[in-house]
């Protein structure tokens, strides 16, 4: 079982807060992953016939400081996924621009266990210290490997 979100257009995502998602036509239709349309937060459940539910979480994106209110700071930038709410430091995506609007394009491959019967959130959060970030072609995949 896998499942896809994006959203193309050009988001400003705030420190601390979290990338937002369409549903679109791969979307789980199991009842696995919730997602409320153009929200940032998913809920996976742990429905497995075993002792856990494991999903491979992949985000792909481009990224880049945003000039935003304050018109920018130059400094390195990054995106992790977060569960509940928490920041992965293995899937931590940082990196330094030359200059404000100079996007990247990113890659974060996690796995996350889930014991049988519990679940959990999962988002794509702006982890830098203290710029706001422009996010485009924000692509999200959650795949059910166990």
């Amino acid at each position: 079982m896998a499942a896809e979100y994006s959203r193309i257009d050009v988001q400003t995502v705030a420190v601390d807060e979290n990338a937002i998602f369409t549903n679109g036509c791969r979307a789980c239709r199991k009842g696995f992953i919730s997602h409320r349309d153009d929200s940032g937060i998913f809920f996976l459940k742990g429905v497995s016939n075993g002792c856990k539910a494991v999903y491979r979480v992949t985000f792909n994106g481009n990224i880049a400081v945003s000039a935003a209110d304050d018109g920018g700071i130059l400094e390195p930038i990054s995106v992790a996924i977060t569960i509940n709410g928490e920041t992965l430091g293995n899937a931590t995506a940082t990196v330094t621009p030359a200059a404000i609007g100079d996007f990247f394009n990113v890659s974060i491959t996690t796995f996350i266990d889930i014991p049988c019967g519990c679940c959990v959130t999962v988002s794509v959060e702006n982890a830098s210290p203290t710029s706001a970030i422009d996010v485009t072609n924000a692509n999200i995949i959650f795949d059910r490997v166990a």
